[in-house]
């Protein structure tokens, strides 16, 4: 424990809520085994460090203005991070060594996949470096594929071709493929081609378990000559704690403690992604003709800026009247731990996959962008604990789907499905199981390296 002590290591997350999550997770875990943490974070979604007593808070100018982040200009302010953010993490850790002498070092620095100019700093005061890969190993697959897809000729991908099965990577079509619909595919591609070309790092983490990936590890490994760690899901390995980024309405844990064991649909399609007008309508009604209790996450700007909530119709909320429940924002991991919840309606990001997996809560798969259609696809055809919604909302097939879900004999299906993976999940954090062993080995080449 005291060669921990004397190592500090500097996680740099990316400020999203789907990436900044598991890297705390991360730190909460490696603080616990005794490691010193430092958060080298941005202004813009900053983390609170009255959550997080025990680390070190270091803040990087990032040059974003009060900029509305959305799906559609991802690409440039990640871009910007990159290039606003390499010479103050590397001024700040240069006097780091040089304030701290010999009494600690800094072990490594532990970056998130899209924060790549973390490892040019790494390299530069010559401190190794590990990637947080905070999304699925079978998401990684389809990036390591572009210099395929390009060579093949598929990309630019064609409108004749999107429904067609991807050579090697079955079951994904190419619409399911993190690109497809982005709104700029050009500047993704060359997002995602810079993080991987500049690696040099000794490592990736990852937070999965080989239980729900085993085959997409395996696959990655053959173009890897760097060791893998699938320790998650980190949620489960340490003492709850608030990582989110919007205020969380634990009122909504009253109102499920008063329904009856699974029979609540949790509705929650991310931190990010937005419908329009009609189709938070849609699925409200939905929700109504659905018959079944639910809770639902209806963001203030979840309807293109606006506050969703005030866009339903007064009709909609005398129609449910105690059978809903509607909320900003959720504390959602203790929302899945619930006995209520039987279903879980998602964007399928990856937290919100992995949180529902590991509580054998079977879902309904709505994607958006990005990693999300390879959860969702993955969800629906490898793990068979969801089932994949591809259509506009509309009310009618709302209900109908939230029923096969919640009461249908497929619906019983998927949810015994769903609780064999949980109970496997459980096993692989165990100690002995495949996630707590990986854990071990990522501790000891942290203090060899």
């Amino acid at each position: 424990m005291e060669a921990q002590r004397r190592n500090r290591l500097i996680l740099v997350p990316c400020p999203f809520q789907g990436h900044i999550t598991p890297m705390l997770q991360l730190g909460t875990v490696l603080q616990s085994k005794g490691f010193v943490i430092t958060v080298a974070h941005t202004k813009f979604n900053s983390p609170n460090p009255s959550y997080y007593p025990d680390f070190k808070f270091l803040e990087m100018p990032d040059g974003l203005s009060d900029l509305n982040v959305s799906s559609k200009n991802l690409v440039s302010v990640l871009s910007g991070f990159n290039i606003n953010c390499k010479i103050p993490l590397q001024e700040a850790l240069t006097q780091m060594v040089k304030t701290n002498g010999h009494r600690e070092k800094i072990g490594c620095i532990i970056y998130d996949e899209y924060m790549y100019f973390s490892n040019a700093v790494a390299n530069h005061l010559q401190i190794p470096s590990i990637i947080l890969s905070t999304s699925s190993a079978a998401n990684m697959l389809t990036y390591q594929a572009i210099p395929r897809f390009l060579n093949d000729g598929y990309i630019p991908l064609k409108e004749t071709m999107l429904m067609d099965p991807v050579p090697e990577l079955q079951p994904l079509r190419f619409k399911d493929l993190p690109f497809s619909n982005a709104t700029d595919s050009d500047g993704l591609l060359q997002l995602i081609s810079e993080a991987h070309k500049t690696r040099t790092s000794s490592a990736i983490i990852w937070n999965t378990a080989e239980c729900l990936e085993q085959s997409s590890l395996a696959q990655l490994g053959q173009g890897y000559q760097i060791p893998f760690f699938p320790i998650g899901p980190m949620h489960k390995m340490v003492p709850p704690s608030c990582c989110s980024l919007l205020e969380e309405d634990y009122k909504c844990i009253s109102w499920l403690d008063e329904q009856m064991d699974s029979s609540v649909i949790y509705v929650s399609l991310g931190s990010i992604a937005s419908m329009d007008e009609k189709g938070l309508v849609e699925m409200a009604w939905g929700l109504a003709n659905s018959k079944q209790p639910f809770l639902w996450v209806v963001r203030i700007d979840s309807s293109n800026g606006r506050d969703g909530i005030k866009i339903l119709p007064e009709s909609f909320e005398k129609t449910v009247g105690e059978r809903g429940y509607i909320v900003n924002w959720a504390p959602q991991k203790e929302v899945l731990a619930h006995r209520a919840v039987g279903g879980f309606w998602s964007h399928c990001g990856w937290n919100s996959t992995i949180e529902s997996v590991s509580e054998g809560v079977p879902m309904i798969c709505q994607s958006y962008f990005g990693d999300q259609k390879v959860n969702a696809r993955f969800l629906s055809q490898v793990w068979g604990v969801g089932i994949q919604w591809e259509s506009d909302l509309e009310r009618g097939e709302v209900g109908i789907v939230i029923r096969r879900l919640m009461v249908n004999e497929e619906g019983k299906v998927i949810r015994h499905r769903a609780i064999e993976l949980k109970e496997k999940i459980e096993i692989s954090i165990k100690q002995g199981g495949s996630s707590s062993n990986s854990l071990i080995d990522l501790i000891n080449h942290i203090l060899l390296s």
